[in-house]
């Protein structure tokens, strides 16, 4: 089996969940959604197509443990520039750890940081078609 995609849906933990919408509605200029059930909180980040590979922000109790240095690192899209995000981390309350870096030219840029929850998170770009 090959995959279209190899990510269907992502989570981020949020201990706080007004401030990570804050952090994240911030860094991307976006207006997330909001969704509340009865034992998790999430806040989805806005795409196109619901059917598309989407995330949020989630606060559900100790179920979620924000984490500087282990676990899953997830990458989420930073298009046209990494730099651009970057740019607006450290205002919103964040840290950068790994600033802009060239993976390669056919796969363009990365940089990680962490978010206002404590979470290590990533941000890609890719390469610029040329003109």
């Amino acid at each position: 089996m090959i995959f279209k995609n190899a990510i269907s849906w992502f989570e981020i933990p949020a201990v706080d969940i007004n401030r990570a919408q804050t952090f994240y509605e911030a860094i991307f200029d976006i207006k997330m959604i909001p969704m509340e059930f009865p034992q998790l909180q999430m806040r989805m980040f806005p795409i196109d197509d619901p059917m598309n590979i989407g995330g949020a922000i989630c606060n559900s109790g100790d179920f979620y443990k924000p984490s500087a240095d282990s676990g899953p690192l997830v990458y989420l899209n930073a298009n046209p520039d990494v730099q651009l995000v970057l740019d607006k981390i450290e205002a919103a309350g964040g840290k950068i750890v790994v600033p802009k870096t060239e993976i390669s030219p056919d796969y363009g840029h990365m940089a990680v940081f962490l978010d206002t929850e404590g979470n290590r998170v990533a941000l890609h770009s890719v390469p610029q078609a040329s003109k």
